[in-house]
C-alpha cells in the first residue's frame, strides 16, 4: 500500500431542515390550530483515530466529503429526520488543522480518539412553537440552519518511541529489519527508504518498543532537498533518537554526517535537537571502520552523546543497543548523556 502521509480535504456538514407551516384540518374542529413539525439536524463529519489505517491514501481519492441534509418536517406535529453523520477514520497520530488560517482542531494519538469538524445546521422550528394566546395562527415556520464547510490539511506523524535517522545508505532499513519483524525495502543505492517504516522490538521481559526508520536525509533536506522535510515530522513524537553514522567513511566524514543531521534537525524544528540520543556507529564489520573505530570515536565524542559501535548485517553491538533504548526509555532519564550503561 503506498504510504501517505499528508492530504488536504474539503468537509460540508448538512443542512438543517426547514420547519413546516401547517394548520391541523380535522372534521368537527373548525378553529384546528397550528401543528407544523421542526425540521431534521444537519448531519456531522466526525473524524475518528484507528489502528486498523495506516496511511491518508483514502482522502487522495475523496477530496469532498459531505453529511446528508436533515428532512424538512411535517404537518401533524411531524418532526424531520436527522442528517447521517459521516465518520472519517485517519492513523493514529494525525494532526489535523485548519487549512486556511493553520488552527489545530485536533491531534489523534489514541485509539478511538474522536472530533467533530463540523457540525450540522439546526433543524428549524415548525409553526406551532410561535403560536400565542393573542396570535394562535402564526403563518410562518423557521428555516433550518446551513451546514459549515471546512478545508482542513491532515498531517500524519508516525507514534514511534525511537526514531532512527541518518543519512542514505547509512544502514536503517538493515538495522530495522534485525531489531524487529520489519521488511523494508534494503539495497545498496541512495533513498532506498521512500517512506517511514515502523518496527517493533521486544526485551526478555516481554517490554516493547516501537522504531521509525525515517527516509534518509541529506543537507538541505529542511528545505526541499532530496527526500524534502515532509518526513522530518515523523520524528517529532519520539522519545528517542537514534543517529546511525556509516563507520565506513574516511576522514571527517562521521562528523559531517551527525554534524548534517543536526542541523536539518534544528532548521526544521529547533525542539529537535532538544530531544536525547544514541549515536550507532554502523558497518563494524567492514575492515575501514575497524581500522577508523578510535578516530571515529574521538571525533564524535564532543557531541557529547553515548557511541554503540555496531553492525547491523552481523548482529554485532545489537543487545547493547537495545538494552539502553530500554534503559532510558524505560526510566524516562531521556537526558542523561553520560555514557553507556
Amino acid at each position: 500500500m503506498k504510504f501517505i502521509d499528508e492530504a488536504k480535504i474539503v468537509v460540508r456538514s448538512g443542512d438543517g431542515g426547514n420547519g413546516c407551516l401547517s394548520f391541523r384540518r380535522e372534521a368537527f374542529r373548525p378553529h384546528g390550530g397550528p401543528d407544523g413539525g421542526d425540521g431534521g439536524k444537519g448531519g456531522d463529519v466526525l473524524i475518528t483515530a484507528s489502528a486498523k489505517i495506516h496511511s491518508l491514501l483514502d482522502f487522495h481519492y475523496q477530496r469532498l466529503v459531505k453529511a446528508s441534509k436533515g428532512a424538512h418536517g411535517q404537518g401533524s406535529d411531524r418532526h424531520g429526520k436527522n442528517g447521517l453523520d459521516v465518520r472519517l477514520l485517519v492513523p493514529l497520530g494525525t494532526l489535523i488543522l485548519e487549512a486556511e488560517t493553520g488552527l489545530i482542531l485536533g491531534d489523534l494519538i489514541e485509539e478511538g480518539q474522536t472530533i467533530v469538524v463540523a457540525r450540522g445546521g439546526r433543524g428549524g422550528k415548525g409553526n406551532r412553537h410561535f403560536a400565542t394566546s393573542t396570535h394562535r395562527t402564526p403563518r410562518f415556520a423557521q428555516k433550518g440552519e446551513p451546514g459549515l464547510e471546512l478545508t482542513l490539511q491532515l498531517e500524519l506523524k508516525l507514534l514511534a518511541q525511537v526514531g532512527l535517522i541518518g543519512l542514505p545508505n547509512a544502514g536503517k532499513s538493515t538495522l530495522l529489519s534485525r531489531l524487529s519483524a520489519a521488511r523494508p525495502k534494503i539495497s545498496d543505492y541512495p533513498f532506498t527508504t521512500l517512506n517511514p517504516n515502523l518496527g517493533v522490538i521486544e526485551d526478555q521481559q516481554g517490554r516493547r518498543l516501537t522504531l521509525a526508520d525515517i527516509p534518509g536525509i541529506i543537507s538541505g533536506a529542511s528545505a526541499g532537498a532530496g527526500l524534502g522535510m515532509k518526513f522530518l515530522r515523523h520524528i517529532e513524537r519520539t522519545q528517542l533518537l537514534v543517529f546511525l553514522i556509516d563507520g565506513s567513511l574516511e576522514g571527517e566524514g562521521p562528523r559531517e554526517s551527525f554534524q548534517t543531521l543536526w542541523e536539518e534537525m534544528k532548521a526544521f524544528n529547533p525542539k529537535l535537537v532538544d530531544k536525547p540520543g544514541l549515536i550507532g556507529v554502523n558497518k563494524m564489520d567492514l575492515p575501514g571502520s575497524q581500522i577508523n573505530y578510535e578516530r571515529t570515536e574521538a571525533a564524535l565524542k564532543p557531541f557529547g552523546l553515548p557511541i554503540i559501535p555496531l553492525s547491523a548485517k552481523t548482529g554485532q553491538g545489537l543487545p547493547l543497543l537495545i538494552e539502553n533504548l530500554f534503559l532510558k526509555i524505560g526510566s524516562g532519564d531521556y537526558g542523561d548523556s553520560n555514557g553507556l550503561n
